[in-house]
């Protein structure tokens, strides 16, 4: 078939079998976005590095933002096919020298290897799918990738506790697994898309706006630098978080004014000017803070908290994933039935919001049945909103913007993820320390001979390794257990009335008219007209 023009509509069958292909692909940059969840406490108790743990989960966000822009246009110049490919290629090389680490600073610099294949994974699935199903249509194929996100929401944590409480598979240290397992799913995935992922290219000219990306990195790095690592370890006020954090946004002043005069830039501002563009990003934002927040601190909690081992920590989301599932196809078939779909966004936020704001009022000896209840809760929100808002975009920009406003939508929600993973990460340790400080000396003035014979300096590596919290005596496990406690309670009030903000945003989301099989047909032939012209 030939890679060139514009070819009839897809048939039902074909498809599936290109969403096969893509489903595959995504899976896997899905699932290394949550499989280290439930084994991070194992990895950070070999490498002593919980102070930086979060760091696992935002390297990967981090290069997997910064690189989600540039696949759009990239995969227009050479071609969706080769493009997925290099980036699935790229993920298995970051996967196999990410198991082979041996600290945790190369841990985190090769998961920020797999996150820039994994970038184009997310990005060029939503893109193919835009270029091959009308918006009308769409929701009704969406709904699987929903599904996959709901999958890999407690898959990943699943998988990575079993491997992580595996102690050694074939002489190799259990939770190294969780990468190396990526290697034979990725060369099924090569061969798959090498199979079926055979669609038409319409070839279009870019210059690729390499200065405006390595701006958008090391504003964003900085930012993160400031937010995550200087301002709890040092003070906010202390120099290094104030130069950190200034030069993060000369760095994105710098990063708009040179978009502004890029002939091709690697976001177009211009798009802002689309009511639907400018929302749906915020909204993506949002989601994507409230998703990680929820998939990274809730099985932090359950192992710290609750004792539950990694395996079942992961075991125990399952009420998160079905909540995002059937959500997640639900809307989609009601989309495609109704052509509606504002109101999914609007009662999506409200009920993730609802469900983060519950976490706060866990207690140490809270019933795991009330935990699943507002796991399941959050489920909801997450799968009522995700998929609902690609449509929404992709409806509302012209066809020959779908790749760049769909990428830069998948840019927003993990910059979204970025942030909140950092944030949330960083309250986590800094009302720690605070939260210990004052049970100490509460239990000092109420009980003084419960310290009788404690070494204080046992307490040193509590903030960067929690193994050593069930050999403490049980008034000292107790006071340090209920500090977790109250730091989490402080994390998911916080966490709260950002996902909140994407309520209101949702309110302001104008519902146009979902674009039919004709409107599509009329509007990727225009476009091919004038790429061909």
């Amino acid at each position: 078939m030939s890679d060139q023009g514009v070819r009839k509509e897809h048939t039902h069958r074909e498809i599936m079998i290109i969403l096969g292909g893509l489903m595959t692909g995504l899976l896997l940059a899905a699932l290394d976005q949550t499989i280290v969840s439930t084994a991070l406490k194992n990895i950070v108790e070999d490498f002593n590095g919980l102070n930086h743990y979060t760091w696992v989960v935002t390297a990967y966000l981090l290069t997997s933002t910064a690189s989600t822009p540039l696949y759009g246009k990239i995969s227009d110049l050479y071609g969706r096919r080769i493009v997925f490919q290099f980036a699935i290629v790229t993920f298995l090389i970051g996967s196999f020298l990410a198991g082979a680490s041996t600290s945790m600073t190369q841990l985190i610099a090769f998961r920020g290897l797999q996150g820039l294949g994994a970038g184009g994974l997310m990005a060029l699935t939503f893109v193919i799918i835009g270029d091959i199903v009308p918006p009308r249509e769409r929701g009704r194929y969406q709904g699987y990738f929903g599904a996959v996100w709901g999958l890999s929401s407690v898959a990943g944590p699943l998988l990575g506790g079993f491997f992580s409480d595996s102690g050694q598979i074939l002489g190799v240290t259990g939770w190294r697994w969780i990468f190396y397992i990526n290697l034979p799913f990725g060369i099924a995935s090569l061969i798959i898309t090498s199979a079926v992922l055979h669609i038409p290219k319409i070839k279009r000219e870019h210059s690729i706006d390499y200065l405006g990306a390595v701006l958008m990195v090391a504003a964003v790095t900085s930012l993160l630098f400031a937010v995550s690592v200087f301002g709890p370890e040092d003070g906010w006020q202390d120099q290094h978080t104030l130069i950190s954090g200034g030069a993060g946004l000369l760095l994105v002043a710098i990063f708009l004014a040179c978009e502004s005069r890029a002939k091709e830039p690697i976001i177009p501002l211009a798009l802002f000017k689309n009511h639907t563009f400018s929302l749906t990003s915020g909204l993506g934002a949002v989601i994507g803070a409230g998703m990680f927040g929820a998939i990274v601190m809730i099985p932090l909690y359950m192992q710290v908290v609750k004792g539950y081992g990694a395996t079942e920590a992961g075991l125990k989301l399952i009420p998160l994933m079905l909540g995002i599932v059937s959500t997640s196809i639900f809307s989609g078939k009601a989309i495609s039935k109704t052509g509606k779909y504002k109101r999914f966004p609007i009662l999506g936020t409200a009920i993730m919001s609802l469900g983060i704001l519950a976490m706060a009022s866990l207690e140490a000896d809270s019933p795991y049945w009330q935990l699943a209840i507002f796991a399941v809760t959050v489920g909801v929100g997450l799968g009522l909103s995700m998929q609902t808002i690609v449509i929404a975009l992709q409806n509302a920009v012209d066809f020959k913007d779908m790749g760049i406003a769909t990428s830069s939508n998948t840019f927003f929600r993990s910059l979204g993820s970025v942030f909140g993973t950092a944030l949330f990460g960083s309250i986590l340790t800094n009302r720690l320390s605070h939260y210990i400080e004052a049970g100490f000396k509460d239990l000092s003035a109420k009980n003084p001979g419960a310290l009788a014979g404690f070494d204080a300096n046992q307490l040193a590596g509590i903030s960067n390794n929690t193994s050593g919290i069930s050999k403490l005596p049980p008034a000292i496990q107790t006071t340090i257990i209920d500090s977790f406690v109250n730091s989490f309670h402080v994390v998911f009030l916080v966490a709260a009335p950002v996902t909140l903000i994407g309520f209101f945003l949702a309110l302001f989301l104008r519902e146009a008219p979902l674009r039919t099989n004709e409107d599509y047909r009329a509007a990727r032939e225009e476009s091919a007209g004038e790429a061909l012209g």
